[in-house]
């Protein structure tokens, strides 16, 4: 996977309250977590058996909480001259994290916010596609078209059409097996999300719940597995998909 342009390589939390995302997180995928000094802000990184799978940020503006994804960048400044020249626009410019790597946030032509990370000693999550670490990256996006066209000269990305039909236009990155990401055409809010992979849906679901979150959409079989859709206790959606059970 790592040799696929524009992969993606890290997601983070952004939520007012860390305590409660720890406690919630921690109890539903086994996650621990690792402190950031006060050089990187307070970041808190999940880890997932001693290793990162994800990061950790305390909202303390007035811009949406919200889990998000990060593309991998040989360049993060090259990145975002790009994105400023495809229709994108700069939320926040490049910029080093101390020796970590370079980071930067732009939204494509639909409005979605997506990361941009060039790494150096912080790789990226240490594990995708297995269970407890995300596994399905994909955007939602009012804009398919242009959508496309800028993660293709943006990011590099080798895409693949999965389907192009009216009720259901999907793009992927890679192809068939190899597809690591997608971009999925739809008439509501652009948005990025990830898919966290658990053993069972609905005991994934049922656990949430017990812990204060709140079922959104689902359990469903797809052919890619059952897929739901939770909120955490601050109201933050996300996404865990797991076996069918036919």
């Amino acid at each position: 996977m790592s040799e696929i342009p524009g992969r993606p390589i890290w997601i983070e939390l952004f939520t007012p309250d860390p305590a409660a995302a720890r406690a919630f997180y921690g109890e539903l995928f086994g996650w621990t977590v690792q402190e950031g000094g006060p050089e990187y802000g307070g970041y808190t990184l999940f880890l997932r058996e001693g290793a990162p799978v994800a990061g950790l940020m305390a909202n303390t503006q007035e811009a949406p909480s919200a889990w998000s994804v990060y593309l991998e960048s040989n360049n993060a400044a090259d990145t975002v001259a790009m994105a400023r020249a495809n229709g994108g626009a700069v939320i926040v410019d490049a910029m080093p994290v101390g020796d970590l790597g370079h980071m930067a946030v732009v939204t494509d032509p639909g409005g979605a916010a997506v990361g941009i990370w060039q790494p150096l000693e912080h790789p990226g999550f240490a594990a995708v596609g297995e269970i407890d670490a995300p596994g399905w990256f994909e955007v939602l996006t009012s804009e398919y078209d242009a959508a496309v066209h800028f993660y293709e000269n943006v990011f590099g990305w080798d895409t693949h059409t999965m389907s192009d039909t009216p009720g259901f236009r999907y793009t992927t990155l890679g192809k068939d097996e190899y597809a690591v990401a997608g971009i999925m055409a739809v008439d509501g809010v652009s948005r990025w999300s990830a898919y966290l992979m658990v053993a069972d849906t609905d005991a994934a679901l049922a656990r949430a719940v017990e812990l204060g979150g709140t079922a959104v959409d689902g359990p469903v079989d797809t052919p890619y597995g059952r897929l739901a859709t939770v909120s955490d206790p601050n109201g933050i959606p996300f996404k865990v998909m797991g076996p069918n059970r036919g």
